[in-house]
């Protein structure tokens, strides 16, 4: 796996730019070719996510078009009609159809539209569209709300190349798949393949991320695929599954407020259901993610959330550790508590990056979950989000 430079424009036959007004951004994507996604498993759905999985019932996309500002969620008739009215702008500059046009959209729920700004915005943008190594990250950027930095990869692997960037930083809980997510690669596969390749993908990276626990009304995962090249499907789910994993990565720790970043690897359960509950419920735990932030080895907390996870454990078999900065600790050996170990210990979570392993004893079955702490900024942020 070869990491490589220049993002999605790094995919032959990706375009992209973006640009901003205020609180709003628009970033406009030209790519034709096969295409799949997944969408938030809230109820509240918004509307770009209907008008995307309409268009997406054909398995083909020539572009998206995706704005920050505003979420378009809870927005009844009105927003469905502006989000068509978005697909038809960019369907008419690229001379496509509506329907081959993708929509997504982030920001404050329950907000209409400024379709006179985004109109404005589509006409500042629509001449530079470009495949340059910038004009990604310049996509990234127009649809960034509490996002500190951008979040892109691209990779080359056995001649195939998969690349994507990705928008969030808080309302992170995903379940499918506030997350935006537009892959891109220049392998030629169906839409069918791509479907179930990225379901397999996400599984194992959007899926197992939190920040704070909420589902958003917006998450998006858009896959395409511009059929420049030909490949192993097995390599494709190869490089598809580590871009996604990488950018799961860079989600947890740009979380909101975060300033330390947390994997959870727990091994030895009896199955894979079971290691995903327990890795889950243990980066999802507010009092883990506030002893991350206080360099605090209660381990207690850890131990007390695999309990809770609904996984199959024995306290007697379980092994706890700590890996990080260069150093590695086991506070817990098959259920026996270690001694003179927390100095170590506090070290390691006086990090910025901090590796929970957990073995349950049980069985052969692993996963992997990403995290970050909890912080005073974090409440800051959100109790002034609207205002």
């Amino acid at each position: 796996m070869q990491r490589i430079e220049g993002g999605i424009c790094a995919i032959d036959g990706v375009r992209a730019c973006g640009v901003r007004a205020g609180k709003y951004g628009l970033a406009l994507i030209a790519a034709s070719g096969t295409a799949a996604g997944m969408f938030t498993t809230n109820r509240v759905k918004a509307a770009p996510l209907a008008v995307t999985a309409e268009h997406l019932a054909k398995g083909h996309l020539d572009g998206i078009i995706a704005n920050s500002g505003c979420a378009n969620a809870y927005t009844g008739p009105q927003g469905v009609e502006d989000a068509r009215m978005m697909a038809s702008l960019l369907a008419g500059f690229l001379k496509s159809d509506e329907e081959r046009i993708a929509v997504a959209s982030t920001g404050v729920i329950g907000r209409y539209m400024d379709m006179d700004i985004i109109g404005r915005l589509f006409e500042e943008a629509r001449g530079r569209l470009r495949s340059d190594g910038e004009a990604g990250l310049e996509a990234e950027r127009a649809i960034m709300t509490t996002d500190t930095r951008e979040k892109e990869v691209a990779v080359e692997h056995q001649g195939l190349r998969v690349a994507g960037i990705v928008k969030g930083a808080g309302m992170i809980e995903p379940n499918m798949a506030t997350m935006l997510c537009f892959l891109f690669t220049d392998a030629d596969f169906s839409p069918e393949v791509l479907k179930s390749c990225l379901a397999d993908a996400v599984r194992d990276s959007f899926n197992m991320l939190t920040v704070d626990g909420d589902t958003s009304t917006n998450d998006i995962v858009l896959l395409t695929a511009t059929g420049r090249a030909q490949g192993r499907i097995e390599d494709f789910q190869q490089a598809l599954r580590y871009v996604c994993v990488d950018l799961a990565r860079q989600m947890a720790r740009d979380g909101e407020g975060a300033s330390k970043f947390f994997e959870t690897l727990v091994t030895g359960a009896r199955n894979e259901a079971d290691a995903r509950l327990a890795a889950k419920a243990v980066a999802k735990s507010s009092l883990v993610k506030t002893a991350v932030y206080g360099a605090d080895p209660n381990w207690g907390r850890i131990i007390c959330a695999v309990g809770y996870s609904g996984a199959e454990m024995n306290p007697d078999l379980v092994t706890l550790g700590l890996e990080g900065s260069g150093l590695k600790v086991d506070l817990v050996w098959k259920g026996r508590i270690a001694e003179e170990v927390l100095d170590k210990a506090r070290e390691i979570m006086s990090g910025e990056e901090i590796i929970i392993n957990i073995d349950l004893g049980l069985g052969m079955a692993s996963a992997r979950s990403f995290g970050c702490d909890l912080t005073h900024e974090y409440v800051n942020v959100n109790a002034n989000y609207t205002t």
